[in-house]
């Protein structure tokens, strides 16, 4: 079969990624690019088959960074209209025992006055709107597969993928080469662990001057409850139980009144846990028994669930942010407020900031040399909030899951984050597994079928779908590795950390084969970070390929 040339288009700037720091970013370029009365091309690609698909989280939302950039978002009628009523905390002892926390001991960050619990989906998919109506270019179900650089080594755009390729490499009757998109400048907002943000940073050593990136597993279910069980904007927070079973698992969990009868729920787990055994889905299984969590599903039915990976390394580790040819936005970089556990107006904010700065270096026809990203997020509002909360994450790893929350508990008490000492975590985490050898296999209750679920009904409600006859997306440097090393040492800790049965060890003839079943993936990543021998990489597969989120 002849090949077939790749599509161009050339644009002003190029955006990877259809979450709130990209259309963030996307709708302050055109913003400013009417206010100067200068035209400037802009596309926005994302890999989800529409705006919304593949986002996820709590979401408890601070309106800081929309305010600033649709100052009129009330009368836009955006999805933000769910006030949080009521604030409430727990620790929770064991299976049945809670102790409320007194709003006193939680760090003023964690307070949540004037924010909004909301569906983070529904807000992109509008923010998604307000950008094409400004003139953005938005094309989703286009994944951005490689980056294109010029002779001199300087990012000059993406590529999308290939459609109809099979599985083997061959071309199908479906074909279809993918579009390169080249651009002045490239600002990239996949998403936390975005595999184009993991090259770039490899590539230019951004995180030279960098601490050790962290990151955590987020499992989250979307439950209708009944009318008179509904409390939209209660809020609640909890440590504690299950993950306290086991020394050095930090994480915590939350439950949201949302409008319409619906609450979220989910358990972050923190992925420097050292017992291979421990399956964070499992864990959230049995996390929702809890009677203060069962008691607001009571009578309910779950429907929709999802998993994602979050970035937690905090301002310590953030990388620099520019690069030659454009920069990096969101959790690429890694924008999370961990003390706050909140980063969607944290992105939305550096969306902007990368927006502003390359306006500028359009508008002056400069070099990418002259990127001002990183003195303007020195001079925001948004380094003052990160490097205030530097210390949370890194506080939990050295001190634990207790002693890191009462540090800081003391330290946001008494100066605000405002003195000179910065922790630092310096093992990452597909270091910190212990051999199995050294651990006790976890006992997981079965699943009861009305509280809790197993992992293959679970992807079903995530609406995920993979072109079945297409490349693995989930590339294994050395096949042999997970039999011949991580089954043996670790118990092979990837059919109990993905969250969506991608992985599984299979018994034939008296051999163990190890198994890849790509059409379950939930995009969360994990298997990318947590591999103890880094052999997984994770790329993306075909756009539209993936979950398809409702109201997550």
């Amino acid at each position: 079969m002849e090949e077939q040339a790749r599509e161009s288009m050339d644009f002003d700037v190029v955006i990877v990624g259809g979450g709130p720091a990209g259309l963030s970013a996307a709708s302050r370029l055109m913003q400013l690019g009417a206010e100067n009365d200068q035209e400037i091309s802009v596309c926005l690609v994302e890999k989800g088959s529409e705006i919304g698909a593949h986002i996820l989280s709590g979401a408890v939302f601070v309106p800081k960074a929309l305010d600033e950039l649709f100052p009129d978002w009330k009368e836009m009628d955006a999805p933000v209209s769910n006030p949080v009523t009521a604030d409430e905390y727990y620790f929770l002892l064991n299976e049945t025992s809670k102790v409320p926390l007194p709003r006193v001991l939680i760090p003023k960050p964690l307070h949540n006055d004037g924010n909004y619990a909301l569906s983070l989906g529904n807000l992109c998919r509008w923010l998604g709107e307000q950008a094409e109506a400004l003139g953005v270019n938005v094309f989703p179900g286009f994944a951005a597969s490689e980056i294109l650089f010029d002779d001199n080594g300087r990012v000059s755009g993406v590529a999308t993928g290939d459609m109809g390729v099979g599985s083997t490499g061959e071309e199908k009757p479906t074909y279809q080469p993918g579009y390169e998109l080249r651009a002045k400048y490239t600002l990239f907002a996949e998403g936390c662990r975005g595999h184009l943000g993991k090259e770039l940073i490899l590539r230019f050593d951004l995180d030279k001057n960098s601490g050790t990136q962290h990151y955590a597993i987020g499992l989250k279910e979307l439950w209708d409850i009944p009318p008179e069980n509904a409390q939209p904007g209660k809020v609640v927070h909890a440590l504690g139980w299950p993950l306290g079973r086991f020394a050095g698992t930090g994480g915590g969990s939350f439950l949201y009144h949302l409008e319409n009868n619906q609450v979220s729920l989910g358990l972050i787990v923190d992925l420097s846990y050292s017992n291979p055994y421990l399956s964070p889905f499992d864990e959230m299984q049995r996390w929702k028994h809890h009677p203060a969590i069962a008691s607001h599903l009571s009578g309910g039915k779950r429907v929709a669930y999802g998993a994602r990976a979050i970035v937690k390394g905090g301002f310590p580790a953030l990388p620099q942010l520019t690069f030659p040819g454009g920069a990096l936005i969101g959790d690429d970089a890694g924008f999370l407020n961990v003390l706050k556990v909140k980063g969607s107006h944290t992105a939305m904010k550096s969306g902007m900031l990368g927006a502003e700065a390359v306006f500028d270096a359009v508008r002056s026809g400069s070099t990418v040399d002259d990127i001002d990203i990183q003195k303007r997020f020195e001079s925001s509002w948004l380094y003052d909030e990160l490097h205030s909360s530097r210390n949370a994450g890194p506080a939990l790893h050295k001190f634990g899951m207790f002693f890191g929350s009462a540090y800081s508990v003391f330290e946001q008490a008494l100066t605000r984050g405002k003195h000179p000492l910065t922790l630092r975590d310096k093992t990452p985490d597909h270091e910190t597994l212990k051999q199995a050898s050294d651990c006790k296999p976890i006992d997981y209750p079965k699943p009861d079928g009305t509280l809790s679920f197993d992992k293959l009904s679970s992807v079903f409600l995530s609406s995920t779908n993979h072109e079945e006859d297409q490349p693995c997306h989930l590339a294994l440097e050395d096949p042999d590795i997970p039999i011949r090393d991580n089954l043996p040492k670790y118990a092979e800790p990837a059919q109990r950390y993905c969250p969506a049965g991608v992985y599984e060890v299979v018994e034939e003839n008296g051999s163990s084969r190890f198994q890849i079943n790509a059409q379950n993936c939930v995009h969360c990543k994990t298997c990318d970070i947590k591999d103890p021998a880094q052999n997984i990489t994770w790329v993306v597969p075909e756009g539209t390929g993936g979950p398809n989120y409702p109201n997550m």
